[in-house]
């Protein structure tokens, strides 16, 4: 299926009746999937505020525009995704469910507009026949799937509220081994139980559906705000120049003595086989320094780190024009953020804690190693080992004068 990418979110460029379609495809699949519904909001989260949320997103099956505003970004793409609003998705994939006899579970905050009850009541008098389970969450953040799992739903829909739900579904989609789907719906439920009023069908159909919010919840000026002006703004931005521009990036050579000999540690990136690098991330405006202990307690979750020094600017590249050592094309192309390519400064920092402390983040990570300083560039994926040579050139002048 055929992406666009806006602000870095890939968003699938497919017809509302397509989308279901696929959907009913999924129900009798033997993998599981997750649908998701980037609208502006979303989007600007993931891409300025939230990385776990980013790489979600781009990982669903199913990212289908929830708004305008993404239809208007697509024109500049010369394509016209279409709009599909999260709240009719749900009342066909609810009547699809339905038709097939397929159980439908409902994930939703204990303290939110709609109660359990109230959904599953709602549901009962409009889609009468359809099994449905409906489970309140505390915002704890411990969750006991027995009773979901008794009652073996084949789709999931979770309604608390971005970026929750997303990773609700992420995280959790796999403990209930029944189901086939698991979407993320926001306030969609709030409709249903008449909790909340939808924009009349014309404001929908022209796109002011965000002006009829406006004028009923005022306090949501700021949210509107963000999701009009400021997601235009940043759109036009990525797309007209940050094509020309190189990403700011830091790459983290952490360390760690043993035995009188320096061990490096790496990791491996989820869904790329055999894809060891540094840890690296954007700058993001802040200083190499902060901006390089940022990344690492973000990505190994451990403060225990003590910085040695920094390197502006070492190595540049292209995403789009990445070779290895014996100049063959790069196997992994990153999602992109719009930027022409990265230009990669370095933090060398030493690791002062223990092994046990460093936990790196499943959905980014699948492993950390330590190896020798020696045998560090031959240890990366080749697409980074003409940047590894150049960071252990500043290594090793850094440990000299150490």
């Amino acid at each position: 299926m055929e992406k666009i990418n806006i602000l870095g979110v890939n968003v699938t460029n497919i017809a509302p009746d397509e989308a279901l379609y696929k959907i009913k495809q999924y129900l009798y699949d033997w993998k599981q999937h997750t649908v998701v519904t980037p609208n502006p909001e979303i989007i600007l989260e993931a891409t300025e505020k939230d990385e776990e949320l980013h790489y979600i997103l781009n990982h669903a099956d199913l990212a289908l525009a929830d708004g305008v505003a993404l239809k208007f970004a697509s024109w500049l793409y010369g394509k016209n995704i279409e709009r599909t609003a999260g709240a009719d998705l749900v009342i066909n994939i609810l009547e699809l469910a339905r038709a097939e006899k397929k159980k439908v579970a409902i994930f939703n905050w204990q303290d939110g507009l709609s109660s359990g009850a109230e959904i599953k009541q709602a549901l009962a008098d409009k889609f009468p026949g359809l099994e449905i389970f409906v489970q309140d969450i505390e915002r704890s953040g411990v969750y006991d799937f027995t009773e979901a799992n008794h009652f073996a739903p084949e789709i999931i829909f979770c309604a608390l509220g971005f970026p929750y739900q997303e990773k609700f579904i992420y995280y959790n989609l796999a403990k209930i081994p029944t189901a086939r789907i698991g979407m993320s719906v926001g306030g969609s439920f709030d409709f249903l139980t008449g909790q909340a009023k939808r924009a009349p069908r014309l404001l929908r159909k022209i796109g002011l559906e965000w002006l009829w919010r406006l004028a009923m919840q005022p306090k949501r000026t700021k949210r509107i705000y963000r999701a009009t002006v400021v997601f235009t703004w940043r759109f036009l931005v990525f797309y007209f120049i940050l094509r020309w521009r190189y990403r700011p990036n830091v790459a983290c050579l952490l360390f760690r003595r043993e035995n009188g000999r320096h061990k490096i540690l790496i990791v491996k990136r989820v869904g790329e086989r055999e894809h060891w690098q540094l840890p690296q991330g954007g700058t993001d405006g802040e200083s190499l320094l902060i901006a390089g202990a940022r990344e690492l307690k973000e990505e190994l979750n451990t403060d225990n780190i003590k910085s040695v020094a920094v390197f502006k600017n070492l190595h540049k590249y292209e995403f789009n024009k990445r070779f290895d050592e014996n100049g063959l094309a790069a196997e992994y192309v990153p999602i992109q953020r719009g930027y022409k390519g990265q230009k990669q400064s370095l933090l060398i920092a030493e690791f002062t804690g223990e092994d046990s402390e460093i936990k790196v983040n499943d959905w980014e990570h699948r492993a950390f190693a330590w190896v020798d300083a020696e045998k560090l560039v031959e240890a990366v994926h080749p697409v980074r080992r003409q940047s590894a040579k150049i960071f252990m050139e500043k290594f090793y002048e850094t440990i000299k004068s150490n």
